[in-house]
Parts: C-alpha cells; structure tokens; sequence
C-alpha cells in the first residue's frame, strides 16, 4: 500500500488504490443517507483529488464525509511467523542473525528481513532486522507452525504481513471528513463527558450533545496502575479550563471559539502555588501523583522528563491539583491534601481521597510535596495557583472561555510537507527499538486531525488489525495521505482500538477491539 508521490492518483491507482465509488448520483445530487437534507455537491475543484471517486455523502453544508479503500497489489499479502529475540519484535543485525541460525538449526526455514525507517521520519537507515518463518495462506496454516517452534524453545507469533507498512501491501479502509468554517455555522468543541475521569464511548457523547459528527481524541490513562483510568496523557482543556498537564513539546489541537479552524502547537505547562512569600511546582492536574503516563513532566521524573508514549514515569515527591470536573473523589494514598474553595482560600487539610468542592480544587501532595503543603496550607490561608500554557517558542497560550486543546501525537505534517518526528514524539525508545516499529511503523487503526490549504479540518479514520477487512496506516502513511489530501498541518489523536467516528451518534466505522471502547474525550461536531 504505497503513498507515493502522487497517491490515489490516475497514474498509481493500478498498483496503488481501489476506489468504493457508490453512493453518488448526478452531477450536483447527493443521497444523504444520515437523516440531514440533500445538498448540492461540492465542485469538483473543493473535493481533494484523492477522494474525488470515493463514496460521498453531504451530512450538512460545508461537512462532507467520503469513504473508500487503499489498497496494494492482489495477493501481496500473506500469514508469516515472526520470530522474537527476548520479546522484541526487531533485533540488531549480528542478534538476528544468530536467531535466524539457531532457528534453522533447529529445523525450520528462517529468514531475516531488513526494516528501515520510513520516508518523511526525523529518522534515516536501518531500524532492525525480523526473523520470519513460512509464507501461509491460512492462519491455521501460520498458528500450527508458531506452535512448533514454541515448542522448539522459540517465542513466535503469528502475523498478517499486510500490517507491515511494506510498500504495495495491505488494504486501509478509510472515512475522511472535510468540514468547511466558512459554510458550517456549528462548531467543533472538546470534551470529555460527564466527567474528567472515567472512560465513555464517542457514541455515547455523540448522543448526549446530539452531535452530527464525533470522533475519538487524545491518549488516555486506561488502567489505575497508570493513574486515573479515563483522565488525559497529555494536555487537555475544555471550555478555557486546564484539565491535564502537557506531556512537555508533544504536538496538541488548540481549538479557539467554534472550534473549527484548529492550530497545531507543541505546548509544555507551568503550574505553580504560592502561599505569602512562598511557593511550589504543581507538578500535574487530575492525575495520580507521582505517576506521570507517557512522561514529558517536570521535576525529577524518572526515567526521564521528555516524552515516552505508553510509558508511566514516576515522582516520589509531587503536588498534583485536582478540578471539581474531575466526576470522581480524589485518589487516596499517602500524604496530604488541602482543599481549596472558590476564591482559593483552604478550607482543610486532609488525608488523600476526597470531594473535590464544587467550584473549588484540591491538592494533593507527597513526599516533599506533602512537606510542603502540611507547612503552608494552614486553614483559612489563601493559596494562588498560577497555570501558564507555552508554545515551543516560550510564548504564553492563552485560552479563552469557549477554547479547548486535545493532545495527542506525533506530528505528521508540517508546511504541506511529511514531518514525522518519532524520537522528540516518544515514539522512538533507546534500547527499545521493537516500539516505534510496532506502534508507529506497522500498520495500526489511525484517527488523523488536519488543515488543508483552504482552511478546511480534515479528519481521518482508518479501521485496523482486521486481516482481510483492513490493515490500517503506519504513521508515514498517514502523514502521506493528509499530505496528499491538501493538509498543511496534520497530527495523529490517540489510535488503535479507540479510533471510532460517529453519525448522528452512530458508528460508522469497525473498531479493533470488535466493539466501541470507552475513551478520555471526543471531538464532536454540533450544530
């Protein structure tokens, strides 16, 4: 499935693409299948070329939605059995080849496939190297073979190599909205739900706002072990309200006003107390302290402080705030908290785990941070918080009442050109380098946020891990199509099994999971 020069152009689409051209009319007519009233097409000139043939359907004036199919040559695409050198997926040359070996000593026919970074990446040269056994037709033909080397001593799974991002392979089924500010009078707005915390589904949302458009948005904390299952991992604000610190320099979504013109900004935070004279770091909003999920914090974290994608930094000695959207009662454990009340005045200070005041906050600290809350957060005082959202250039963002911002990541596009940026992103992990083949080179489900050269949001949903439905995109993929499609900036929000993209509260798409998982937030389209 290659994104060439000129994808899903008339000179590729032989070996590149195949078009699902049904759904339009005559000239100017369009069904509309969703319940809103029939429009008049756009121009030919408005449709951007790749789509121009795919399935259309006028959901509102200036909202159109296409659909159709990528895909690589016939046949292209087999079951193989990868095997894995101490659990990675991609070895260094000589390890690999020393598996290879060990593999066919043991009687099997191996082979050793070279893997390098796509076009477009931050990236060049060789990534690592696979080890595979067997080209099958079937997956029982790949399983009954990983069977046996497992039961050789080797760990191997099976996979569909349309999933590999090898040029010419897979297939991606893909819905592209296109949605016009200068003819759509609604808006595009964030949200997440009946509370920062807990997970629901984009359909759900959908339905509650009565959404002619939604679709899933930024990373997330799944699971408790990572923080507050449901909060974001990374920025997020909603209505003017920081809700969750940034993962430092990853790319972020700023949506001012009705939302509808979006503006691509790599954001950090700065976030602190002062009491009288004195004064602390708050480290993050509406997370667990001294667990940071994907990382890119402040003050000590460890590993690091830059960007991790799916990995849970730590800090033993933190001060987080907790806002009264939170929906749920602070996380208990060690240390302190003060609860503070509108005008910022503490009302206690208390053991972790709690109500967080209406109209209030909460912080909670521990370790130092704990030290320095039972010494300053005396009751009756008065606590300021200052919050300061900055650009990659240092310049303060400031959000007005009706601004949101969605994190997510990495960047695709940069000035109409492919800028994928695997190591400043955290996709790319030293010592790791299984991860950003897997995560971000391999085909996944993808949901894609971009701005063409006319002003227009672009999004993009690709279903995913479905052998024989669709592969989906790696990341140089998606960045090629956003690129093809007009984009002059264009980023990823949070994929694989939470990529869905609502109808008037309906699924349109197949997620990964096999049903809609519950996400953080969701971008809905009202009207």
């Amino acid at each position: 499935m290659a994104l060439a020069r000129r994808p899903f152009g008339a000179a590729a689409k032989a070996s590149v693409v195949a078009v699902a051209a049904a759904g339009l009319l005559a000239p100017g007519v369009v069904v509309d299948r969703y319940g809103d009233a029939a429009a008049a097409a756009p121009s030919t000139a408005a449709v951007p070329g790749p789509i121009a043939d795919w399935q259309h359907d006028r959901l509102a004036a200036g909202v159109d939605l296409y659909q159709g199919t990528v895909s690589g040559r016939p046949g292209a695409d087999h079951w193989t059995v990868t095997v894995r050198a101490n659990g990675a997926h991609l070895a260094a040359e000589p390890e690999a080849e020393t598996l290879a070996g060990r593999v066919r000593a043991a009687g099997f026919g191996a082979r050793a496939e070279t893997v390098s970074w796509p076009r477009g990446s931050d990236r060049t040269g060789v990534i690592g190297v696979r080890v595979r056994v067997g080209e099958y037709d079937a997956r029982a033909e790949a399983d009954a073979r990983q069977k046996a080397l497992a039961a050789a001593g080797f760990d191997a799974v099976s996979e569909w190599t349309g999933a590999d991002g090898a040029p010419g392979t897979g297939v991606a089924r893909v819905k592209v909205a296109v949605i016009d500010p200068k003819r759509y009078g609604g808006a595009m707005k964030g949200t997440y739900g009946t509370g920062v915390a807990g997970r629901e589904t984009v359909s759900a949302m959908a339905a509650g706002d009565d959404a002619l458009l939604g679709v899933n948005a930024g990373f997330f904390v799944m699971e408790g072990k990572d923080g507050v299952p449901g909060a974001a991992a990374g920025i997020a604000a909603y209505d003017g309200e920081l809700q969750s610190a940034a993962t430092n320099g990853r790319i972020a979504a700023v949506l001012r006003g009705d939302g509808l013109r979006p503006e691509f900004k790599k954001l950090s935070t700065e976030l602190r107390v002062r009491v009288g004279s004195a004064s602390a770091v708050v480290d993050g909003v509406n997370r667990v302290p001294g667990l940071v999920r994907n990382c890119g914090g402040v003050g000590g974290d460890a590993p690091t402080e830059r960007p991790q994608h799916d990995v849970t930094c730590t800090d033993p000695d933190e001060i987080v705030k907790f806002t009264d959207e939170l929906g749920a009662h602070t996380p208990a454990g060690e240390g302190v908290e003060a609860v503070l009340d509108a005008s910022g005045r503490v009302r206690e200070v208390r053991a972790r785990g709690g109500a967080v005041p209406e109209g209030g906050s909460v912080l909670a600290g521990i370790g130092s941070g704990a030290t320095w809350l039972r010494t300053h957060a005396k009751q009756g005082s008065v606590m300021k918080l200052r919050e300061r959202i900055l650009d990659e250039r240092g310049r303060e963002l400031k959000l007005g009442p009706q601004d949101d911002i969605v994190n997510g990541g990495p960047e695709l596009v940069r000035g109409g050109k492919v800028a994928v940026n695997y190591a400043a992103d955290g996709i790319e992990r030293a010592g790791a380098r299984s991860f950003a083949y897997t995560w971000g080179i391999k085909r996944n489900p993808r949901m894609l946020l971009g701005v063409d050269r006319q002003g227009r949001m672009l999004l993009a949903a690709t279903d995913g891990r479905q052998p024989g439905h669709s592969d989906g995109f790696g990341l140089g993929e998606g960045a090629e199509l956003m690129k093809s499609l007009g984009a002059v900036r264009a980023m990823a929000l949070d994929g694989g099994g939470s990529v869905t993209m609502t109808v008037h509260g309906k699924v349109i798409n197949s997620p990964s999971d096999g049903t809609e998982r519950a996400v953080g937030d969701a971008l809905l389209l009202t009207r």
